[in-house]
């Protein structure tokens, strides 16, 4: 189970104990599961166990009260009888929004910058969940028929949850661990395809690269703890202030790429001011003092800089450089050469 993994199909075993057995089977067996994995699997901080123990405790114990009241006797799930099919789905989307709400709100506790819809479903976790939430009811029902035909449920659940933990790995793989934006190699891959599409349908597109100033002053006085915080405040920064089809991303140390489809030059200096202001205003705690910092940007487009991207990133990267040369804290535009006379006739 590597590290990063956030979905683990475990429902599918939570509502069989939770349409099955009695409340407080479903109120303790998180308990067990948890030391076992902090034991076993991988130790981490001993209340993210208390917690989710808690969480999944008191979401199963609150949805197997209501199918025990419902349905007193829980054999007759396994007759497809229809009504207590529908309890049973019922209830195990009480299941899925208690032990969801639980968890969004110690997320949004810890951090109440964080914004709601960051900690709720997305369109990928809320289908992940329709996908556990049938697979948990199809156990249970299987189980109440014969608990040999567990033996059965057990492969497509180890084949979904490799399927799962696959895709996970690979959004791994393109994510900077630390800003958790596209790293280097999957911006350029990303960056490729829409220059390939700005070409084909004749668009504008502009390319920004964003350097921290005197970053590592902020690392030397403050130490690297908190530089770390400093990229992870600018990354969401700039998360929240570009749209959802912009690509960005981490280039390297404190440099970050922008690539702004569909945007000529006066778009394109807007977005990167706004940016520069934003981050201005942004203040990271550290120890009795707050740090602020400030960036610098440069600015290239498509057909009038470069028409690939390694001439955008060099004329962007051109820019940037003389925005330092200037003083910092400001947004540079390449000039322009005026093409070259042709040459007299003779």
């Amino acid at each position: 189970m590597p590290a990063g993994v956030s979905r683990d199909l475990l429902s599918a075993w939570w509502l069989p104990v939770v349409l099955l057995l009695p409340p407080v089977y479903a109120l303790f067996a998180p308990i067990l599961l948890q030391g076992l994995l902090q034991l076993r699997v991988r130790a981490t901080v001993l209340y993210r166990r208390v917690f989710s123990s808690a969480a999944i405790g008191l979401a199963g114990c609150t949805a197997s009260v209501a199918f025990h009241w419902l349905v007193p006797d829980p054999a007759v799930l396994a007759r497809g009888e229809g009504l207590p099919i529908v309890f049973a789905v019922a209830c195990a989307v009480l299941f899925a929004l208690l032990n969801a709400a639980l968890i969004a709100v110690a997320a949004h506790t810890a951090d109440p910058d964080t914004r709601w819809r960051e900690v709720l479903w997305d369109r990928e976790s809320l289908l992940l969940d329709v996908v556990e939430l049938c697979l948990g009811v199809t156990v249970a029902i299987a189980s109440g028929l014969n608990l040999a035909l567990l033996v059965l449920a057990l492969p497509p659940v180890v084949l979904l949850q490799r399927s799962l933990l696959h895709a996970q790995l690979q959004a791994a793989a393109r994510t900077d661990p630390k800003t958790g934006l596209l790293n280097a190699a999957a911006w350029q891959r990303e960056a490729d395809t829409e220059i390939v599409r700005a070409r084909r349908t004749g668009e504008t597109l502009a390319l920004l690269i964003i350097d921290i100033d005197h970053f590592k002053r902020v690392n030397d006085r403050h130490g690297h703890l908190v530089g770390d915080q400093v990229l992870v405040g600018v990354a969401a920064t700039l998360r929240s202030q570009l749209r959802d089809y912009d690509v960005v991303g981490r280039f390297g140390g404190e440099e970050f790429v922008v690539l702004l489809p569909r945007a000529d030059v006066h778009e394109a200096r807007r977005v990167a001011e706004r940016l520069r202001t934003r981050i201005g205003r942004m203040a990271v705690p550290a120890d009795d003092a707050m740090i602020t910092v400030t960036i610098s940007a440069g600015v290239a487009i498509m057909s009038v800089h470069g028409d690939d991207l390694i001439e955008l990133l060099a004329a962007a990267d051109l820019a940037l450089y003389r925005a330092k040369e200037l003083g910092r804290d400001r947004i540079c535009i390449p000039a322009v050469q005026p093409p070259k006379p042709p040459p007299p006739s003779p």
